[in-house]
């Protein structure tokens, strides 16, 4: 990670983006599925802060505010169009909205506080995505007080549901095609920049999503006789539960290392240690033995090879001395390209082997497309060789869910990165305890966008 910079030496355009993404993290834009529980106004707050703050880019901009507060905009490129793909235009995409705050959290700083300390802006949303949204507007703002015009149109996408799988991505895209737009490619968050993601890693590496998981909701429930807890009979809702989950815990899906993951390591075995990166490139040339050595290699490696599955939440009984009437599980499953919603449902079927226990998807997307590594995967390689000459670029294959998927389904190049140095530690805090983001590696990052938005 960089060394983060002291206030006073920073320029008026660096405060004024550090300060753009404190005043933003400040507002509580906390997405939730209650519609009961739902507040709109810190979105709208969040919308009037963004306007407020980027005056050039809205002036530049035309502006569709949809979905309630997603925000939709474009802006004009010189030239036609429609030409060639490789000139068509780019959809630069993040969103405004964060996961909820546990209050039994203890955070160093408080979640919504946006405190300034040790280097980092500290707050729910710095990674998780409003630094990628303020990076852009602020990058753009930037080119915009230069007097730079694209050459292309270039649309930003911003939702404002993303974390609740909702349908701002899916409006946006109904309104790109009304409109005839075929983007050259679409950007989205995703992979970071990692010098820690593999045992031995001598370098950094940018971790550039071509595809991401599909994801799996299941619902497990067993019903029994319930009673009175004093009197109680062997087996039942609880006990048939039990069983079912620890057979998910003992029973893996079967490996499935895909060509995408392998060309990643390919990239990765260039940036390890001796023998460790010979031994690297030989294994991408052995599939099982890849699998088992990247299972090996520690949680991140491993979820690479794989469907995974993860009980996320339980419910029994609603009493201390009640025995369960009915018992239920969550799973969560991130389903590996090339398998299906449907297929993973019935290995969770097989694995469970028992007519007492249902299964039931709660909410499903399949895995997305591949996309092609080519020109535009090129361009953002060319990008990080300007700005952050000590990276290289690889494909890799994300394991988390974005808007992204959405639009893979519609235009076939989405990619998927933040232009941040993340270490191992940074990226536990995603949907954690103490989220927060490198006062040095959010003004890196906003070079970059704006090193990319002046090649488009």
């Amino acid at each position: 990670m960089s060394t983060a910079p002291s206030d006073s030496v920073l320029g008026h355009e660096d405060k004024a983006a550090v300060e753009a993404l404190r005043a933003v993290v400040r507002i509580a834009t906390v997405a939730h599925r209650d519609a009961d529980v739902h507040d709109p106004e810190p979105f709208d707050d969040f919308v009037e802060e963004l306007a407020g703050r980027f005056p050039l880019l809205h002036e530049a901009c035309e502006i569709t505010q949809h979905c309630g507060h997603a925000l939709l905009l474009r802006w004009p490129g010189r030239g036609p169009a429609h030409q060639d793909a490789t000139a068509g235009p780019v959809v630069l995409m993040a969103h405004s909205d964060v996961v909820p705050i546990d209050p039994d959290d203890d955070w160093q700083h408080p979640p919504f506080s946006a405190d300034l300390a040790d280097g980092f802006i500290w707050g729910r949303g710095t990674l998780d995505c409003k630094g990628s949204l303020i990076a852009l507007c602020s990058a753009a703002e930037r080119l915009l007080a230069e007097g730079f015009s694209p050459r292309r149109d270039i649309w930003f996408s911003f939702g404002c549901n993303e974390e609740i799988a909702g349908t701002a991505a899916t409006s946006a895209i109904e309104l790109l095609q009304a409109r005839d737009v075929r983007p050259w490619f679409v950007l989205d968050e995703g992979g970071a920049v990692v010098d820690d993601g593999f045992p031995g890693m001598t370098g950094p590496i940018a971790m550039i999503g071509v595809a991401e998981k599909g994801l799996l909701d299941l619902e497990l429930r067993a019903e029994a006789a319930g009673g009175h807890a004093s009197t109680p009979t062997r087996g039942g809702a609880t006990a048939t539960l039990a069983r079912a989950i620890v057979r998910l815990d003992e029973h893996p899906f079967p490996t499935n290392v895909p060509a995408a993951t392998v060309a990643m390591l390919e990239v990765m075995a260039t940036r390890l240690r001796a023998p460790l990166g010979r031994a690297l490139a030989l294994l991408t040339k052995r599939p099982r033995l890849l699998a088992a050595a990247l299972q090996r290699a520690g949680a991140e490696p491993a979820a690479m090879t794989r469907t995974t599955t993860a009980i996320t939440q339980l419910r029994g009984s609603r009493g201390a001395n009640v025995i369960a009437t009915t018992a239920t599980a969550t799973v969560n499953l991130r389903i590996m390209i090339g398998e299906t919603v449907e297929g993973t449902i019935e290995q969770v079927r097989r694995i469970v082997r028992d007519n007492d226990v249902t299964l039931t998807a709660l909410s499903s997307s399949e895995p997305s497309a591949v996309a092609p590594v080519d020109e535009a995967f090129e361009l953002l390689g060319e990008t990080l060789a300007a700005v952050m000459p000590d990276v290289v670029p690889a494909p890799y294959v994300v394991m988390a869910a974005t808007d992204g998927r959405f639009f893979q389904q519609s235009f076939p190049r989405v990619y998927r990165f933040n232009p941040f140095r993340m270490s191992v530690d940074l990226r536990r805090t995603l949907h954690n305890v103490d989220e927060r983001i490198g006062v040095a590696d959010y003004l890196e990052g906003i070079r970059w966008y704006a090193a990319l938005l002046g090649r488009l």
